[in-house]
Parts: C-alpha cells; sequence; structure tokens
C-alpha cells in the first residue's frame, strides 16, 4: 500500500465518535429550564411585535382610506367650483321673461354656455371624440351600423357619428357609436 493510500485509509478511520462527544444517540437532551424560559420569552416578544404591526398597518390602512376619501371630495369640489361661473350663465338665460326671449336669443345663449363650458372641460383634459372621415378604430369608436362605401378608399372610413365618444387626461372615457363604409363581401 502507497503513502497516499494509508493516509486516506486513516482518515477514515478517525470519524469522531458521538458518544465521544456526548451526544447519545436516539436520546433526546433534556432542555434545560433556563433555555426553556429564554424562548418563551422570545416568543411573547414576537407576538407582541406581531400584533403591534397588525394594529399599525390597521391604523395605516384605515388613514389613507380617509385621506382618499377626502382627496376625492376636495376634487370634485374644485372641479363644481369651476364650473360655478357656467351654472350662474344657465340660470341668467333661463330666468329672462319666456314671453319675450326669442328662440335664437336662447340658441345662442346656450351656443355661448356650452363654449364656456368646453373651455373648462378642455382646460382639466377632457376631449371629445368625433371620428367622421377617420378610419375606424375599434379602440376608440363602436360600430353601430354599416354602409357599403361609394368608393374602395372609403371602406373602414367612419362615415357618421352617431354619438360623441369622450377622452379624460388619455382615458377613453366612451367610445365613439359610429356607422362605418363597410364592404358587405368582406365581413
Amino acid at each position: 500500500m502507497t503513502d497516499d493510500e494509508m493516509a486516506g485509509n486513516d482518515a477514515t478511520a478517525e470519524a469522531p465518535d458521538p458518544a465521544a462527544s456526548g451526544a447519545h444517540a436516539g436520546v433526546p437532551l433534556e432542555p434545560s429550564a433556563e433555555a426553556v424560559r429564554r424562548l418563551e420569552e422570545e416568543n411573547d416578544a414576537l407576538k407582541d411585535r406581531y400584533a403591534r404591526l397588525a394594529a399599525e398597518y390597521d391604523n395605516f390602512r384605515k388613514r389613507t382610506l380617509k385621506e382618499r376619501d377626502e382627496l376625492t371630495t376636495r376634487v370634485q369640489g374644485a372641479f363644481a367650483g369651476r364650473l360655478l361661473d357656467e351654472l350662474d350663465d344657465m340660470e341668467r338665460l333661463l330666468a329672462g321673461d319666456p314671453a319675450v326671449t326669442t328662440s335664437q336669443a336662447l340658441y345662442e345663449g346656450m351656443e355661448l354656455l356650452a363654449r364656456k363650458l368646453w373651455k373648462e372641460l378642455e382646460s382639466l383634459g377632457m376631449e371629445r371624440i368625433d371620428p367622421a372621415g377617420l378610419p375606424f378604430d375599434p379602440a376608440l369608436h363602436e360600430a353601430v351600423a354599416t354602409t357599403p362605401p361609394t368608393s374602395p378608399e372609403q371602406d373602414h372610413i367612419v362615415c357618421r357619428t352617431f354619438q360623441a365618444g369622450y377622452r379624460f387626461k388619455g382615458a377613453l372615457l366612451r367610445p365613439a357609436r359610429v356607422q362605418v363604409y363597410a364592404d358587405p363581401g368582406q365581413a
């Protein structure tokens, strides 16, 4: 046998003896009263920490809901405040004597009121979608009717808007309901 082989055999022959290290095979060690007390204290501390964190999270959740409700109320109030001038104009328009108010004057007043209202809404981020003459886009338009095109270039072009669509700051609020030129043979 070579020296290397003997060294390998010696290494396996000198494995530690579990009995020599104080551990008894298959016999559980009895925990000391001090170790049990220490673990119980640690467990109690962890339970207390968990209860505090749970209460803190519940308070955070309630506070966040309250703040969100308050913010929503403030934003709605600010929006309503921006429309007060338009409401005043409408009341003045309706306060006129119907016996002397002509339909032309009423129409002109409503037209001015609509322009003023749209100016406010656009300043907030509202956008009207009226796609007549534009290519049909199913992400923005809802086709409620079709009609045959008079030329091939009209295929899939919006020919009529039944109801305008609206976007608010880029988010679609309502699609435009439209009639589309569509070749019935390609449906």
